[in-house]
């Protein structure tokens, strides 16, 4: 064959993996299957989805003209570090972030499953440390702070805070009103212990026929922005992906369209809708 059939041939199947990757989801979650290990790790499942919708029935069934469909587990991936951080300083802290893949937050407490708000624009962003010493700074000051203030907070000179200022507002981090700088987000949760409150435990199931849902972000990038949010003194030992058991319970209306919802089975409480939707 020649050089020049070979390339078009080989063209032609890369475009078709590319094509079949991006349109059609049972092609994609097939292949992952065959590429993936036999096996993955994930948060227990505590909670039945029968248990659920039976405690939750007056909220989602409005009459006895909707129904319940077949419920559906997925499992939404999330990065395990294995972390150590200044705890204050005398003392090092040691721990592991829970860090989503598919919404960018980290999780504060896996039992609440409370969690950050802000990072996924950080890494939007892509905001570097730079960046994050005026947001942690706003962040401390419950939001915004003046521009004499943040000054001598950060103690540097004028022209480098406008600097890393006009940064922040170029990448819709900030706003600037009068004199005063504000962190461009509606209720900001920035400032947390870098480490997660993880009191369950971790099991292995088998891959076959589980539902993954697709990644939005790479471990890298998760990697990178936790780095510049807690500092030079914060360090990544390890990580691990791992995933967290999801219900979608799907009920069905009179006039034949369908609501989802989204439980976490971890703890049996809903979750917001768009970072678990999958095709």
């Amino acid at each position: 064959m020649r050089p020049l059939t070979l390339f078009i041939v080989l063209l032609t199947v890369c475009l078709g993996m590319f094509w079949a990757w991006t349109y059609l989801p049972g092609f994609r979650s097939k292949l992952e299957d065959l590429l993936s290990p036999n096996t993955f790790q994930t948060l227990e499942v505590r909670y039945s989805a029968e248990s659920i919708m039976e405690a939750h029935r007056k909220e989602l069934l409005a009459d006895n003209a909707h129904v319940f469909l077949e419920p559906t587990l997925k499992f939404v991936p999330y990065l395990l570090m294995d972390v150590k951080y200044m705890r204050s300083q005398e003392k090092t802290g040691e721990g592991v972030i829970l860090w989503g893949l598919v919404d960018g937050e980290m999780v504060v407490n896996t039992s609440t499953w409370e969690r950050t708000h802000g990072f996924t624009d950080c890494i939007a962003a892509n905001a570097g440390r730079q960046e994050f010493k005026i947001i942690n700074a706003l962040a401390s000051r419950g939001g915004s702070w003046d521009r004499d203030g943040l000054s001598k907070f950060l103690n540097i000179e004028n022209n480098i805070l406008d600097n890393w200022v006009d940064n922040c507002r170029k990448k819709s981090l900030i706003v600037q009103t009068g004199n005063t700088y504000r962190l461009h987000l509606q209720n900001p949760r920035l400032m947390v212990i870098p480490e997660t409150k993880l009191e369950h435990w971790l099991v292995t199931k088998p891959a076959k026929k589980a539902i993954r849902v697709k990644k939005r972000y790479r471990s890298a990038q998760i990697e990178n922005i936790a780095q510049a949010a807690f500092g030079g003194d914060f360090a990544i030992r390890k990580t691990t992906e791992i995933f967290l058991p999801v219900y979608s319970i799907v009920v069905q209306n009179p006039d034949g369209t369908q609501m989802s919802s989204y439980w976490n089975a971890l703890n049996g409480k809903r979750l917001a809708a768009p970072p678990y939707e999958i095709e």
